[in-house]
């Protein structure tokens, strides 16, 4: 549970400065679990890093290449004593030629996983020389035939400014007792450990006294997402408290955010939901016919599951009561002109197939005659269904006899889809029928924008006033 209520101004600075505590926290755990794979770019940019933090992580200059590049910085001091040509720096030559063929065969990059650079400096030989073999491209290299053709100075410049900084980029990390790579980052972490587990204490007691009904545990997890904090391992999670206290400390505002991951599950959830709710909801029906509960409705007889009444009302007559009404006195009269313009024309086309009427029009004042007996016959026609649909509503005893019209139609209808031909023809058709919606119409449905209807849901929510009781009564607690 995230706590949500408003702050002090003391309370706003304290969770101020803890979220800014829990950033630094965050920022030292990205640091270090970042460290080893970006140590090149620390090392070519900014060097005392690594000579600070190495030592936490437990890495040290490798033996092998960092002989190599004493070895190249002892060579530089004798020539610039003795000179190119001098039998001693023949000899030094000879040795890094040596030692270059070493760290070919021997690849000391790859304990740290960097055999990709020890790649790219044999490449960038290879190149330099216009050999194909790398330890024929060093020999030739660390020789003092090649250094004198080529030019001392523009050799060990190539070197220095091509191959010296990946060569320094390797190193030899130490394994801790535990037998994993040794990683002292704790000594930097534990206090900051001990800080958010004495805040923690702090406020699972003052939330248990403030809530008499909860004990150490329901304190605790009131602010869950702060154990996160205490974790010695998997420390990215810390993400998740910084972010909700930045949150809670006002200098982040995440409302927009939670709002949209919120509104992106429930939409997520929502599509689940709709087309497995409806897809089993017709799976029932489809069970129900085919297990015969739908033959054992139309016979009238005890279903498999008892028929639940909860108001002794039968609702389909008082439903088929309401529309009759309806019908009658509200919706005949609205459309008794149109029902009387097609009685009118219907009369029309009988009197137009009758040929001895066809012989009279002839005459004069038949076809006038004729429009106003057309007239009169559909008014009254129309005038006594309408006249006889009332009377038979308002009459107890044409209603009664309605009634019984009614129910043996039922019945008459019920008896011949009784009849094993038809039933069974109708179960299936129903089944099918069922099917094709769920093929057709259940996964359109879930393919309906759902987060239009989410962000419709969460307008309407923002939008709606408060009732007028609501309004008034809040109104009232704050005059008080």
């Amino acid at each position: 549970m995230v706590d949500s209520k408003p702050l002090k101004r003391s309370q706003l600075y304290f969770e101020r400065l803890m979220a800014i505590t829990a950033t630094v926290n965050l920022c030292l755990v990205l640091f270090n679990l970042s460290y080893v794979p970006w140590r090149d770019f620390y090392l070519r940019k900014l060097p005392q890093i690594t000579q600070i933090y190495d030592p936490i992580k437990g890495i040290e200059p490798h033996r092998e290449t960092n002989n190599y590049l004493k070895a190249v910085d002892a060579l530089e001091e004798q020539v610039s004593q003795t000179g190119l040509q001098s039998p001693q720096v023949k000899a030094k030559l000879e040795e890094i030629s040596s030692l270059s063929i070493e760290i070919i065969e021997s690849n000391p990059f790859a304990g740290v996983g960097k055999s990709g650079t020890l790649e790219k400096i044999k490449n960038r030989m290879r190149d330099r020389v216009g050999q194909e073999s790398a330890k024929q491209a060093f020999r030739t290299f660390w020789s003092q035939a090649y250094l004198s053709q080529k030019g001392w100075n523009s050799e060990i410049t190539f070197f220095k400014q091509n191959l010296r900084p990946l060569i320094a980029t390797n190193y030899y990390r130490r394994i801790g007792e535990d037998g994993d790579l040794l990683d002292n980052f704790w000594l930097i972490d534990i206090p900051f450990i001990g800080l958010f587990a004495f805040e923690l204490l702090v406020r699972s007691f003052l939330i248990k006294r403030s809530h008499p009904g909860f004990n150490w545990l329901d304190a605790v997890l009131w602010r869950w997402y702060d154990l996160l904090l205490l974790l010695p391992f998997w420390r990215w999670l810390r993400a998740i408290p910084v972010v909700i206290r930045l949150d809670q400390a006002r200098l982040v505002n995440l409302r927009p955010v939670w709002r949209q991951i919120n509104q992106g599950i429930v939409a997520n959830f929502a599509e689940e939901i709709t087309e497995i709710v409806i897809i089993r909801v017709i799976n029932q029906i489809q069970g129900s016919i085919q297990r015969g509960e739908f033959t054992n409705w139309l016979k009238q007889q005890e279903n498999l599951r008892p028929y639940i009444d909860i108001n002794n009302v039968n609702e389909i007559e008082a439903i088929a009561g309401i529309l009759v009404q309806t019908v009658v006195y509200q919706v005949l009269p609205q459309i008794q002109p149109e029902i009387t313009a097609i009685l009118r024309h219907n009369i029309n086309t009988a009197f137009q197939q009758v040929p001895m009427y066809r012989n009279l029009q002839t005459l004069p004042g038949v076809g006038q005659t004729q429009t106003q007996l057309s007239e009169q016959l559909a008014t009254q026609i129309t005038t006594s269904l309408y006249n006889a649909l009332v009377s038979a509503v308002e009459d107890p005893v044409g209603a009664k006899l309605t009634s019984k019209l009614v129910e043996r139609f039922s019945q008459a209808l019920g008896s011949e889809i009784q009849k094993k031909q038809v039933l069974t023809e109708l179960q299936s058709l129903l089944f099918d029928f069922l099917e094709e919606v769920k093929l057709n119409y259940v996964q359109r449905l879930s393919q309906e924008d759902i987060d239009q209807i989410v962000e419709q849901t969460r307008q309407l929510r923002t939008r709606v006033p408060f009732p007028p009781a609501v309004e008034s009564s809040a109104l009232a607690r704050r005059d008080r």
